[in-house]
């Protein structure tokens, strides 16, 4: 803890913090734009296994990073356009964390691989 009561780890997390943001977002806009639930899932799937590579303590929270943007996208498309998403968009909206989770822990356990290849353990 700093002299402000906050832990110097909160501030260096959050230009992640904010990538995490941006892919959500971006990956709502692909979810609204082609429909397709298995490339949003990619999407997720991808960004989660970045974000869990670059920052590896709690791959958790990338995943609620991520995914909490996508239905809050699909909620501005719905107020700004003539979007109107489907039950099932709104159902993988949410099931979309299934992958991932996945994605932020694969992400996370290969980057202690390659942290222990570069120790030579």
């Amino acid at each position: 803890m700093n002299a402000n009561g906050h832990s110097p780890d909160a501030f260096s997390d959050a230009p992640y913090y904010i990538l995490a943001a941006l892919c959500g977002i971006a990956t709502g806009c692909a979810d609204v734009l082609l429909n397709d639930l298995l490339f949003t899932a990619l999407l997720v799937l991808g960004s989660c296994m970045l974000l869990g590579a670059m920052r590896r303590r709690r791959p958790w929270r990338w995943v609620i990073a991520v995914v909490v943007f996508i239905p809050l996208t699909e909620w501005a498309a719905n107020l700004l356009t003539a979007f109107r998403p489907t039950r099932a968009q709104i159902y993988g909206s949410v099931l979309i964390a299934l992958p991932g989770i996945a994605g932020a822990y694969g992400g996370s356990q290969v980057r202690t691989v390659i942290n222990n290849l570069r120790e030579g353990k």
